[in-house]
């Protein structure tokens, strides 16, 4: 008999295979669907374009500081509701549900550790809570990590993924911007190193502080970075802008920041530039 004659099976719904929906990720940069386990080892930077998807607050700890050093600070600071903000929801609620998403009380993880065998003071920001927009918890937390590197002429690094001031805070929101720009001038003042590491996105109130006062302003590839966004920018000039705009390539060529930095390079190059704004010798993974 023909093959095209023989009778065929259905395909019974018991017949596939159940595959995990958390076993492959798409690559943004390519399409491409890779295996999340090798995306992981590969610090999330897509193997075949080099596109750097997004990580936790957590795996930039892992990824940047030596293994077991990190120590937390501050971690029961928790947002008050100054303005009794309701807009679809309250702000409370809010705060709420990005808690038991996150596992954190707020878009800022900070503390003290090593990199490279050196002190540092340290405060990553999660995009995961509430789009890692500043509220007062964000801008203290990030001042008193500044303050504890002050007092132990450390280097500080703050890695930013935000989308800007948290509107439910209004002015309290913005008067972050203030009270972390001075206290960074003092460790300026004092000749402490700061390095600003700038992630996608990195816009809005953040951008206008603290993410690009460093001595050295990092950026990862293809990162966001701006105050207003670029859809708004066109609406507001009445013209399209250049391709690229407001990515980290941009930026490097318009002198906005120092260098674009591979993720799976950060933690060397970090390494590299506090060894040298310290005076201190090489260290022992060749940094």
């Amino acid at each position: 008999m023909a093959w095209f004659r023989k009778d065929k099976k259905p395909l019974k719904a018991t017949d596939r295979r159940d595959v995990p929906t958390d076993v492959f990720e798409k690559c943004e940069g390519c399409g491409e669907i890779l295996y999340r386990e090798r995306l992981a080892q590969n610090l999330n930077v897509c193997p075949d374009c080099g596109f750097h998807l997004r990580v936790t607050a957590d795996r930039y700890l892992e990824i940047l500081l030596d293994e077991g050093s990190f120590q937390e600070m501050d971690a029961h600071l928790q947002s008050a509701d100054p303005l009794g903000f309701t807009d679809l929801k309250a702000y409370p609620d809010r705060v709420r549900a990005a808690e038991k998403k996150v596992g954190r009380n707020d878009a800022v993880v900070s503390g003290h550790g090593t990199l490279d065998g050196l002190p540092v003071c340290i405060a990553v920001m999660d995009f995961r809570f509430i789009g890692g927009s500043m509220g007062s918890v964000v801008g203290e937390k990030i001042a008193r990590a500044a303050r504890k590197a002050l007092a132990e002429r450390c280097p500080l690094i703050v890695v930013s993924a935000s989308g800007g001031a948290r509107m439910m805070e209004g002015i309290y929101s913005l008067m972050q911007m203030a009270k972390t720009s001075a206290v960074l001038a003092r460790m300026h003042e004092e000749g402490i190193p700061y390095v600003s590491v700038l992630t996608d996105p990195t816009t809005g109130g953040v951008t206008a502080s603290y993410a690009m006062l460093g001595d050295a302003n990092l950026a990862e590839p293809g990162a966001l970075i701006g105050f207003a966004g670029p859809r708004v920018i066109e609406e507001t000039i009445k013209q399209e802008l250049p391709k690229g705009f407001q990515r980290s390539e941009f930026l490097l060529r318009q002198g906005m920041v120092d260098q674009v930095v591979d993720r799976r390079e950060l933690k060397d190059r970090i390494a590299v530039l506090l060894r040298h704004m310290l005076g201190a010798p090489a260290g022992g993974d060749g940094a």
